[in-house]
Order: C-alpha cells, then structure tokens, then sequence
C-alpha cells in the first residue's frame, strides 16, 4: 500500500473507528435506499409527479434540524454520545419499518409519509450533531479531518451502491419492502456502537450546565467571522442547493421520462463524484476557507451545466461535477468548523451548521419544488446554481475582508494570496 493511500486511510488503523465505520457503511446503504423509495413513492404513486410534494416531505424530514436546535446542542455536548445515537438509530429503524408496514400492506397515504418525515427529522435533529462529535471520540484531535472525509466517504460510497440497489428492488418487490431492508440495517451500527471499546474513546470536556450555554453558543459563533462565514455559506447553499431528490427526481420524469431504475442509477453517478470529493478532503492535513469558496463556485457551475444537458447520460456526467464540488464544500467545512472550534463548544457549533444547513430545508425545498413545477426542473437546477454562485461570494468578502485577499500577476497569470488565518 502507497503512502498516499495509507494517509488518505489513516483513522482506519484505530480500532474503535474501524468497527463504527463497518456499521456505518450497511446503515448508509439502508438509509440511500430508503431516501430514493420514498421519494419515488411520493412522486409516481401517492402524487401525479408532483414535486412540490416531494419538497414538502423533505421540509418535514430536515425543519426540526433548525426548530429543535436547544435542545439537539445541549444534547450533543452534555450526555453520553454512544448510548444517544444506540437510541436515536434504533428510533430511526423503528420508523422504517412503520412505515414499510403501512407500505406493503397498501394502506399508505401522502399524509402518512408527511407524519413519518417529520418524526424521522425529530430523531435526526438529535442524532446528527451527536454522529459528527463523536468522531472526536472515536480518533482524537489528530485525526479529526481525517475521519470526518472518511465518514463522507462511506455515506456516499453507501450513495452509490443504495439507490442503485433501491431502483431495482421498486420495479420489482415495490417501495415498502426497501423500508423494511432500511429498517434491518440498522441493526450494523446499534451492534458496532455496542462492541466498541468504552475505555479507549477520547472523551471530551463537558460544556457546563448552564441555563444560557446554547445562547453561549451562538455567542461563540457571532465573535468569530471565519465560523460565521462558513455557516452562512452553508445556510445558503443547503437551503437551495442540496435539493437533489427534487432536482434528480423532476429530472428523471418529466424531461427524460425514465423509470426507478434510472432514477436510481442517476443519484448513484452523483455519488461517484460525491466519493471523490470525500476521498480528496481525507488526503488533506487541515482544511482551509480558500477550499469552501473552491468547492462552492464549482457546485454553482456544476449545477449550471447539468440543467443545460440534453440528454440522460450527459446529465448525469455533470451530477458527477456536482457530486465532487459539493462533498468538497461540505465536507471541508465540518471539518474546518470542528477543528476551529474549542471541544467544549464544539456539539453546539455542530449543532448550528446542521440546524442552518438542514433547517433552511422548509424554505428552501418548496421553493424548489414549485419553481420545478410552474416552470420545469432545469429552472430548479438554475436555483441551486445561483446558491453555490451566492455562497462564493460570501467566501470572496470573507477573504477581502478579514484575510486581506489580494492578486498580482506572474508571468501574465493571475495569482491570489492571503494572509494566515489567526485563531
């Protein structure tokens, strides 16, 4: 194995980390599938196509990321992380398999997915933010960044291999039995959180218990203009550019009039760019802010030019553009705001990312969704260009400001420098 390759893999050598990822990637793989079955549940058979609904749903699954954000903070810093996500992930299997159930036997409605997104969002509010700091514990501060890139990694390879898995298993069993396989899945990671070695986690410092800490939070946050930055950046592209089961979904059944399979072959060639992105972000040391204004303005023009494909299989190289730019952007920015962050603030400041990222959701999804409907999907692709052309420009005043972004010219190229970031 080459230096390269153990360095990108390096967090894997700790033991702990090792076993929590070999869960992880079965859960993901549940998890992708169960995301394109529902999706294609409302859009053909609850709906007649209608995308709006399907931006309802993703409005219930993601708003309480945003509404519950005290009490999903709080939680992330003050309790035992293992034995929180073992409840949260047993929570969320118990919701597949509901609504499988209902599935299967014929009796679901639209109202029922709209109930279940919602709960499913309540229990994801908790285990989101307590998922991400927990990695600190699994691998230390050292490799931090690292294992950050290789959880994406897994959650997009799972990308790859799930919707895939998924649009098969539509055409053939039908959406409800997909839900069950989800909810089966998560039996990996409650096993793999089960069997880890208690005694070699990094445990952090707990914040104190204070009735104004999550105000505390948003203090930290408001003092320092990296971190604003990059949550800004992240409010806004998650609200109106991580809108890929609309974008994906309209694509594949109005403007190219293809069935599950393709759908799922679709979200599966975004995944492929979306590892790479992840795969690039581990072989990194640090992250840097120059790399979310990188990753943001590609995923705007990425974005662009997958509305403006003719064709199936030439959108779907540009969703490989998109993947790459977008996993770039993200995953370089948890990684920049937990490494940024003291340990003691950093499950609230997660919790924050996450809330504006995912919280941003309910406005941004229905707006998608409707612009998809009244006017088509390559205009809803056209919203999700101008977030990540937005976001760049919020990374460029950040730099001009606070970094002193200047150019010059070498040998008649332009060429960027910027003062070391002090924190």
């Amino acid at each position: 194995m080459t230096n390269s390759v153990k360095s990108t893999f390096r967090s894997l050598r700790i033991f702990n980390y090792r076993l929590w990822a070999g869960g992880a990637i079965v859960s993901n793989v549940g998890t992708w599938m169960q995301r394109v079955a529902q999706d294609w549940l409302v859009l053909t058979e609850l709906t007649h196509k209608n995308a709006t609904a399907v931006g309802i749903v993703m409005a219930f699954q993601f708003g309480p990321q945003l509404l519950l954000l005290p009490l999903t903070g709080y939680a992330a810093d003050r309790l035992d992380l293992r034995k929180l996500l073992i409840a949260t992930q047993a929570s969320m299997g118990a919701l597949a398999l509901g609504l499988g159930v209902l599935t299967i036997t014929g009796v679901v409605q639209l109202w029922h997915v709209y109930v279940f997104a919602l709960l499913l969002g309540c229990v994801t509010a908790f285990d989101a933010p307590a998922r991400q700091t927990f990695v600190s514990e699994l691998v230390g501060e050292s490799e931090l960044s690292n294992a950050v890139a290789l959880n994406s990694t897994s959650f997009n390879a799972a990308r790859m291999i799930g919707p895939a898995i998924a649009g098969v298993l539509i055409a053939s069993i039908g959406s409800g039995w997909v839900f069950l396989i989800n909810a089966a899945s998560f039996a990996a990671v409650i096993a793999s959180l089960n069997l880890l070695r208690v005694n070699e986690l990094h445990r952090r410092i707990r914040a104190l218990d204070t009735r104004g800490s999550f105000v505390e939070g948003f203090r930290y946050v408001l003092n320092r203009p990296d971190l604003k930055a990059a949550l800004l950046m992240f409010f806004v592209i998650g609200t109106f550019g991580l809108n890929f089961p609309i974008f994906i979904s309209t694509m594949t059944v109005k403007v190219f009039h293809a069935d599950a399979s393709r759908y799922g072959m679709l979200t599966s060639m975004m995944a492929i760019g979306s590892v790479s992105g992840a795969l690039l972000a581990a072989r990194r040391e640090s992250p840097r802010m120059a790399i979310l204004l990188a990753g943001s303005s590609v995923f705007g023009l990425g974005c662009a030019l997958a509305a403006l494909m003719p064709n199936y299989w030439l959108f779907g190289i540009a969703l490989i553009l998109v993947g790459v730019s977008v996993q770039t952007f993200t995953t370089s920015t948890n990684s920049l705001v937990q490494l940024s962050t003291e340990p003691a603030m950093r499950g609230r400041v997660l919790a924050i990312l996450l809330g504006l990222a995912m919280g941003g959701t309910p406005i941004g999804a229905p707006i998608v969704g409707w612009v998809a409907d009244r006017f088509g999907p390559r205009w809803a692709l056209g919203v999700g260009a101008a977030a990540g052309i937005s976001a760049a420009g919020v990374g460029l005043y950040y730099l001009a400001k606070h970094r002193n972004l200047r150019m010059h010219f070498d040998t008649g190229r332009p060429r960027f420098a910027i003062d070391v970031a002090e924190l």
